[in-house]
């Protein structure tokens, strides 16, 4: 038998296990024969639970992970000859391996800047008014990601001026929403104000970081943008043929706003995390807790001696910079114990 011996860890959400209500949901969905391929009825009442809480007739399809989802779904608004405009940090540019460009068959990924991971409109006006030739690839796309790499989160004012200056580009609207849940959370708006109200075209909501094994769901909030976009999942093999173990989890997690909660739970961790890390000499919060995620500035040898007493977690912002992660398991003695290691080393 193999033994977890791994504590719970801040480095990702993507350490935590599955939450008791989509492992439910799944342990139902796995009681004798279902139809293949998306036909069966825990696929189609996902999808309408979707529909229900979006408040509006969108297109809904699942993929095995965030990379395909957001792949697939800029692939599905461009062409070939077409470039999306997104935030220097944006994940589909620093950690999707060229998946967009892939499946897109080229499409580039035009770079702009702003403040605490959220792209400035002023740069994305630049970007897209820089070049208007045949030469240049033409600007099809903004994406944005909410919450975002630093753990900030786009108000609802933001996403509607983001909204309003694409449409004025005659631009689309993608949202990488892996942490679609925590921003929910934190704004504490109803899910359609912060996207096909303000804007959204479509949204790659994650379920995986939120206490899913497994799935994430693609939301076209305009149906004519998803034109044969089974076939595009088909091809590049996100068609599950047993999807209702992928779509399964969302009716567990939808149910009784499972997902809401996990969210705010989260979040409610982080924001403890953050308090008790900012009476450390030495420890600098870098970017707003808005989220799941504290941000801080550490030394180097604090941090190399965290991870020589067991701690797993990221250092990718400058040469101090550390993330530490909460999830919808973390327990208040796991953060006393971070802390607590914390103290210890800068005593």
């Amino acid at each position: 038998m193999i033994e977890n011996t791994l504590r719970r860890q801040f480095a990702s959400d993507n350490y935590s296990g599955i939450c008791p209500e989509a492992w439910q949901a799944m342990n139902e969905a796995n009681r004798g024969h279902a139809l293949p391929y998306g036909e069966d009825e825990y696929t189609q009442k996902a999808c309408d639970m979707l529909r229900d809480l979006f408040e509006t007739d969108c297109d809904v399809y699942f993929s095995f992970n965030g990379t395909a989802a957001n792949s697939l779904a800029l692939a599905s608004l461009c062409r070939s000859y077409h470039s999306i405009i997104g935030h220097t940090s944006a994940h589909v540019e620093t950690d999707e391996c060229g998946a967009p460009e892939f499946f897109s068959g080229g499409t580039k990924i035009l770079l702009a800047g702003g403040k605490d991971g959220k792209i400035d409109i002023d740069e994305v006006e630049r970007v897209a008014g820089k070049r208007t030739d045949i030469h240049y690839p033409k600007p099809r796309v903004i994406t944005i990601t909410q919450a975002t790499e630093f753990g900030t989160v786009y108000s609802v004012d933001e996403i509607q001026s983001i909204g309003e200056t694409a449409r004025r580009l005659g631009l689309k609207v993608h949202m990488d929403g892996a942490r679609f849940a925590n921003a929910a959370a934190a704004l504490n708006v109803p899910p359609k104000e912060m996207t096909w109200k303000a804007g959204v075209d479509v949204l790659c909501f994650g379920g995986v970081k939120n206490g899913s094994a497994v799935g994430e769901a693609i939301i076209f909030f305009s149906r004519d943008l998803s034109f044969e976009f089974d076939y595009r999942c088909k091809q590049a093999g996100q068609l599950s043929s047993k999807m209702r173990f992928l779509s399964a989890p969302w009716i567990g997690m939808l149910a009784g706003d499972a997902w809401l909660k996990h969210a705010r739970y989260a979040n409610g961790c982080a924001k403890k995390l953050e308090e008790r890390l900012r009476k450390i000499e030495g420890i600098c919060v870098l970017f707003p807790c808005q989220a799941n995620s504290v941000f801080v500035d550490m030394p180097l040898e604090m941090s190399s001696s965290l991870r020589e007493k067991g701690w797993h977690f990221y250092t990718f912002i400058g040469d101090k910079g550390v993330r530490f992660m909460c999830s919808w398991d973390t327990a208040d003695e796991d953060i006393d114990a971070l802390v607590k290691d914390i103290e210890e080393l800068k005593a």
